[in-house]
C-alpha cells in the first residue's frame, strides 16, 4: 500500500463524533457511578456508533409486542445495507449539540434527547419502508409516538442535519420532506389536506426554522432558508429567506440569519414588524 493510500485509511478510521460521546461516557462513569450500568450497555460496551445507537434506541422502543432483541436485529440488518444512516445520525447529532444551547456534551442528544432519539427511530422505519418491510416500518411508528411522543410517517423523507427540539407533538404526514439542515421544535405539524391518496403534505426547503407550535398544511413550499414563528398557520408556499408568522400565516421581513435553523431565533428580530 502507498502512503497517501495509508494515510486515506487512517483519515477514514477516524471518528469524532464516536469518540465524544464515548469520552463523554467515560467522564459519567467517574461523576455519576449510579448510573454505569447504563453508559455501559448503552455506550461502552460497543465498538462503532452505529452499534451503540442500535442498541440505545431498541432499548427504548422494547415493548412486549415486539422485543428489543427483535427491534437491534432489524436495525443491524438495515445497517448492512443502509450504513449511511450512521453518518446521518452522527450529522444530526453534531447539529443538536451545536444549535441546542442545553446540549452541553455529545452524549446528552444520544443518551436523553427524545427529538434525537425520534428522528433516529424514524431513519430505521424509512429505510425498512424502503425495504418493503412496511408493516415493521408503521410498527416502529407507532411506537416511537407512544414513547417520543412523536409521530412521523415511515413514508416521510428526510434530510440530514436535523435537530427536532423538545419534540413533544410533532406530526409529520405520509408526503412530507424535510430537506437538510433544518430545526424543528415542539408542537409543529406538517398536515395533509383531505383524504384523497396523492402528494398533499409540505416541502421544508434547506435551513428552515419552524418555530414551536407551527401548522404547515398541504402540499406547500416553504423555501430555503426561511423562518416560520412560533404559532403561525401556514396554508400557502414561502420564498425562501423570509419570515412567516401568523394566523393566516404572513410574509413580515427577511429571515434573519442566513441559516436561520443554525440561529434559532423564534421571536427576535420580527415582533417590532409584525404590528
Amino acid at each position: 500500500m502507498s502512503v497517501s493510500l495509508k494515510s486515506s485509511a487512517a483519515v477514514t478510521m477516524v471518528d469524532p463524533v464516536w469518540d465524544a460521546v464515548r469520552a463523554n461516557a467515560q467522564a459519567i462513569l467517574k461523576e455519576e457511578p449510579s448510573l454505569s450500568s447504563m453508559v455501559m450497555a448503552n455506550v461502552l460496551n460497543h465498538d462503532s456508533f452505529e452499534a451503540a445507537l442500535a442498541h440505545r434506541l431498541a432499548e427504548r422502543l422494547d415493548h412486549t409486542d415486539v422485543s428489543a432483541d427483535l427491534i437491534r436485529q432489524a436495525f443491524h440488518e438495515v445497517l448492512t445495507t443502509r450504513p449511511e444512516i450512521g453518518q446521518v445520525a452522527r450529522a444530526d447529532l453534531a447539529a443538536t449539540v451545536e444549535r441546542d444551547p442545553a446540549a452541553h456534551r455529545a452524549i446528552v442528544p444520544f443518551l436523553y434527547f427524545k427529538g434525537y432519539q425520534a428522528i433516529q427511530t424514524h431513519r430505521f422505519a424509512h429505510a425498512l419502508w424502503k425495504a418493503g418491510r412496511k408493516d415493521f416500518a408503521l410498527y416502529l411508528q407507532s411506537r416511537s409516538s407512544q414513547v417520543f411522543q412523536v409521530d412521523i410517517n415511515p413514508a416521510c423523507r428526510v434530510g440530514k442535519g436535523i435537530m427536532l427540539d423538545h419534540a413533544t407533538g410533532f406530526v409529520a404526514g405520509e408526503t412530507a420532506v424535510i430537506g437538510d439542515n433544518v430545526s424543528i421544535l415542539q408542537g409543529v405539524t406538517l398536515g395533509g389536506t383531505g383524504k384523497a391518496d396523492e402528494d398533499r403534505h409540505p416541502k421544508i426547503g434547506n435551513g428552515v426554522l419552524i418555530g414551536a407550535g407551527a401548522i404547515i398544511l398541504g402540499n406547500i413550499k416553504i423555501g430555503e432558508c426561511a423562518r416560520v414563528g412560533a404559532g403561525s398557520v401556514v396554508v400557502k408556499d414561502v420564498p425562501p429567506r423570509v419570515t412567516v408568522v401568523g394566523v393566516p400565516a404572513r410574509i413580515v421581513g427577511e429571515a434573519g440569519a442566513p441559516q436561520p435553523s443554525s440561529v434559532m431565533d423564534q421571536v427576535a428580530s420580527f415582533l417590532d414588524s409584525s404590528g
